[in-house]
């Protein structure tokens, strides 16, 4: 069954799947609070208007997620975000909830790509933390950063605490399981991308995926949610046997939930 499930003949160590269930494994209520999306209309790649943003969390609200903590990209060269603006964002996405009556608390965050904007922004001390003094930090997706281990200490000294999102994704940690193991251990949070589980990303990243895991490296869960595409793709895996262990996984987000 795994590998009708995942598209590999064999399960990656520690993981033991149950069967497609046409009726479903629940929901993904047990996650409470989703803490990765892109949902404040026109600022990023994600939502473009008040609609798709409201549609989004009518879908998410309709899988058993109860809030959001929203984190549109900074990425200075392509979504030069700041504090200000997406507030503003969020603010309007609030009212527009609230007019159309729908009981869903969300707050900002935000992801930040590591470059040099981002790091004159942690020596401000001017960021958007997930909660707590704990921020979101992608990186490329081609090469690691020069000398990461220093910039994760960087962040580190400055009061903060990294979440990495999406690792399975960087495909030069492919295969290197302690390359996982060496970043945690150096202070970082790993965040899953939930939907690397079904193989939207491809089969290199879902492996990955498996392998972390499998390996009780991941910390969060998120559904790094953008448009519709993304909302049926995370309904249709209701349906697949890796809800189970995803429920019983001890992910932080319930820590999140927003009252």
């Amino acid at each position: 069954m795994f590998s009708k499930l995942f598209g590999r003949k064999k399960e990656a160590p520690g993981l033991k799947y149950a069967p497609n269930n046409p009726n479903g494994y629940g929901n993904w209520s047990f996650l409470g609070t989703d803490m990765h999306s892109h949902m404040i209309p026109g600022v990023d790649d994600g939502a473009q208007t008040i609609e798709d943003s409201i549609a989004l969390i009518q879908r998410l609200q309709s899988m058993g997620y109860r809030s959001a903590i929203t984190t549109p990209h900074i990425k200075y060269d392509h979504y030069p975000n700041n504090s200000i603006n997406i507030q503003a964002g969020l603010h309007t996405l609030q009212q527009a909830l609230h007019e159309h009556n729908i009981n869903f608390p969300i707050r900002a965050a935000a992801e930040y790509y590591i470059d040099d904007h981002f790091m004159q922004l942690l020596e401000a001390g001017d960021l958007m933390p997930i909660v707590d003094n704990q921020v979101l930090v992608e990186i490329s997706f081609m090469f690691e950063p020069i000398r990461f281990e220093d910039i994760i200490f960087r962040i580190q000294t400055k009061g903060y605490k990294p979440i990495l999102a999406h690792p399975e994704r960087y495909a030069y940690y492919h295969g290197n399981i302690e390359a996982y193991r060496d970043l945690r251990d150096k202070g970082c949070y790993l965040q899953l991308n939930v939907l690397s589980l079904s193989g939207y990303y491809g089969r290199s990243v879902k492996i990955a995926a498996e392998q972390i895991l499998s390996a009780g490296l991941y910390d969060y869960c998120g559904t790094d949610m953008h448009h519709i595409k993304h909302a049926d793709n995370l309904h249709g895996m209701l349906q697949t046997g890796v809800m189970p262990i995803l429920q019983q996984y001890p992910f932080m987000n319930s820590r999140l939930q927003l009252l």
